[in-house]
């Protein structure tokens, strides 16, 4: 398989606020894709924003200003989210670019050509909110007799011409698709979910739109524009310039897709866009992942109960690092979890301030104060030292294969039994003692636990990459390019430290 990996989160709604929902998905991304990096992989980071549709038309309708003048405020919201949870993207595309329009038709006319596209009429359920068409079978009915989607938007019955992709044809090479490659969606009850969808039974599905205009005209018909969901998903594609003839190195990125997605849109990525491709005669993602929602101190999120959780005032309050730590942690990834800032809290006081703080703390002031801040040399690898050793390498090969699974929240836990076995080395050996009677023994466990807190900070980057350039910066090592051989290769004795402080506040 290919050294090059392809990581992508879904491009964001332009017209929404960011929310925790967004952040969750970005920074998951962002630590798989720091992960594979620190393993050595050559990996692409790509998100976004979606920026066509009714919804958007009908904003700046309301605003009284031009549908692009809206997008480009909004889409700089977002671009400026990936500076706020430094995040580690090569990309951000829009889909109002050139690159995107032009991917987008190059994909309509590959489908068109093939026969795979024919003009009828479309009658039934759409939700603007998530410019979606629905089944009946699929919409929650109320008291009134109206009916929502899941999401809990509304839903409209439409009558327009429209274009139709087969996607009835595909339901067996679908069914296969999962069949021969079960890791194709995870987790696994999400596959099943997919699954019993496609074996309930696909229609034909609508591919274009003739009642509004703010969105791509199809190449074979300028009367149409392109439906949402077929223009949006081209942005992956379209991100290494896979949607076109010419010659690009970037394509040997599609090779290993891998798309995080939130489990409401796993549909679209999961049945319609493998279905696209091969229609297309075209390559399909590697594997697609979907997460869970979060909910709020217990309650379902909710913009008219106004209990939206803002990533930012978050971040403002308890700090970047500790916000992605909480994420990351809290929950398995794949399940739905609960924001509550007591576990939060909980969290910052007990793994951070306890755990990996007064680690860092506690034995790097020994140095600065006994040794000049000078690291000494580890002299020998007796057996607790070989056990430590034998820990990090644990990490390392047990890490690994936890995030080729995508299981995020057991690596932190393996890595916080790491933390925890240093911890423990630390104290047992008393070096607050062993300076006194053995000096040989006393240098010798503050060189190894310093080269444990090295380590460690390369353990963690994916998770809280400020911190752990911050621990790098306290031991001596600046500009360290991450990955794990680096680690194995970088020895700290020697180094100078820098003035140690506080890596986290108690909350």
């Amino acid at each position: 398989m290919s050294n090059k990996y392809y990581i992508t989160t879904p491009i964001y709604y332009v017209n929404d606020k960011p929310h925790i929902g967004h952040a969750y998905t970005s920074v998951a991304t962002d630590f798989i894709a720091r992960f594979m990096s620190l393993r050595g992989n050559d990996v692409r980071f790509q998100t976004g924003t979606d920026e066509h549709g009714l919804k958007i038309q009908k904003a700046a309708d309301a605003s009284k200003i031009d549908p692009i003048h809206l997008c480009n405020k909004n889409s700089q919201i977002f671009r400026d989210l990936t500076v706020t949870l430094n995040l580690s993207n090569d990309d951000f595309i829009r889909t109002t670019e050139k690159r995107h329009i032009d991917g987008a038709s190059y994909l309509w006319n590959r489908l068109y050509e093939r026969d795979q596209i024919y003009l009828g009429e479309y009658t039934g359920w759409y939700s603007i909110s998530d410019e979606t068409f629905y089944n009946e079978k699929d919409l929650i009915k109320q008291d009134d007799g109206s009916y929502k989607t899941v999401t809990g938007g509304p839903v409209e019955w439409i009558k327009e011409k429209s274009y139709f992709f087969k996607l009835s044809e595909w339901s067996k090479k679908l069914l296969d698709l999962y069949k021969n490659n079960p890791n194709f969606v995870n987790p696994a009850s999400k596959r099943n979910e997919v699954i019993k969808f496609v074996e309930s039974g696909l229609n034909d599905l609508s591919v274009s739109r003739t009642s509004f205009k703010w969105g791509i005209k199809t190449p074979t018909d300028v009367d149409h524009i392109m439906y949402v969901w077929l223009d949006a998903l081209t942005c992956y594609a379209n991100g290494v310039d896979y949607l076109d003839d010419s010659k690009s190195h970037l394509k040997e990125y599609w090779k290993n897709v891998i798309h995080i997605v939130g489990k409401d849109i796993l549909r679209h990525h999961a049945i319609y866009w493998p279905a696209f491709l091969m229609a297309a005669d075209l390559d399909i993602p590697t594997k697609i992942f979907a997460h869970g929602w979060w909910t709020n101190e217990g309650n379902k999120i909710s913009k008219s109960i106004g209990n939206v959780i803002d990533p930012i005032e978050i971040i403002n309050e308890y700090g970047l690092d500790q916000f992605r730590y909480f994420l990351l942690r809290e929950v398995p990834f794949g399940n739905d979890g609960d924001f509550s800032k007591e576990a939060l809290i909980n969290r910052i006081n007990s793994d951070l301030v306890n755990d990996l703080g007064n680690l860092c703390q506690r034995s790097l002031t020994m140095i600065e104060k006994k040794r000049d801040s000078i690291i000494p040399m580890i002299t020998k690898y007796g057996e607790h030292e070989k056990s430590l050793k034998k820990s990090s390498e644990t990490v390392l090969i047990e890490g690994s294969e936890l995030i080729n699974e995508f299981r995020i929240h057991e690596y932190i836990k393996l890595v916080w039994v790491h933390i925890s076995r240093v911890n423990k080395y630390f104290n047992d050996n008393k070096p607050w003692e062993l300076e006194k009677i053995n000096e040989e023994e006393f240098l010798n466990v503050l060189a190894t636990t310093a080269e444990q807190i090295k380590n460690i900070a390369f353990f963690i980057n994916p998770i809280m990459p400020d911190t752990s350039k911050e621990i790098l910066k306290l031991i001596g090592i600046i500009d360290a390019s991450f990955t794990f051989d680096t680690m194995n290769r970088t020895n700290v004795n020697g180094n100078k430290l820098s003035k140690i402080k506080h890596l986290f506040k108690r909350v």
